[in-house]
């Protein structure tokens, strides 16, 4: 930037973006402070002999709009979250119901969702049951989900993974 370019000449490219043509260095300085800019090197020089290229421009505003942008590419971003739900082979319906409210919630987001049957005790002796719970969820919600990993047995519960469509 400025005084720290070490080339000799330069390519100049003015502030309304266009191209002057290769200048001496004390030109393109004497030209940057004539409008009170900057002169910034945006690309070094080639192998095979073209000066490093030039601009003039706010070299704090162009930093500024760097970092806003770079800050909305953030902000507009999405990380996917994995959101769990948890039944049990008794659960009854209408908590199901209002359970599947969330999950909605959840994938209209942009989440993956985790629902898991969760037994205890003598619950064991049915896993069909859950399997069979897992599986009305699944065709209640397939109209903004899918299935993503189907149902499998980890211990003492049964899981299935959704994903938004």
């Amino acid at each position: 930037m400025n005084e720290k370019i070490r080339a000799s000449r330069v390519r100049l490219i003015n502030e309304t973006g266009q191209q002057v043509g290769i200048v001496p260095i004390e030109e393109a300085l004497d030209a940057a402070r004539a409008i009170e800019l900057d002169l910034v090197q945006v690309m070094p020089e080639t192998p095979d002999g073209d000066p490093p290229v030039c601009k003039l421009l706010d070299f704090g505003k162009f930093k500024y709009k760097q970092k806003r942008r770079s800050h909305q590419t953030r902000v507009k971003s999405h990380v996917t979250h994995i959101k769990e739900i948890r039944l049990h082979p008794k659960t009854s319906q209408h908590d199901i119901d209002y359970r599947l409210a969330h999950v909605r919630e959840f994938l209209a987001r942009g989440d993956k969702v985790l629902i898991t049957v969760v037994f205890s005790g003598r619950e064991m002796a049915h896993l069909e049951v859950g399997q069979e719970l897992l599986l009305r969820v699944a065709s209640q919600i397939e109209s903004t989900a899918k299935i993503e990993t189907l149902p499998k047995r980890e211990g003492r519960r049964i899981s299935m993974m959704l994903a938004p469509k």
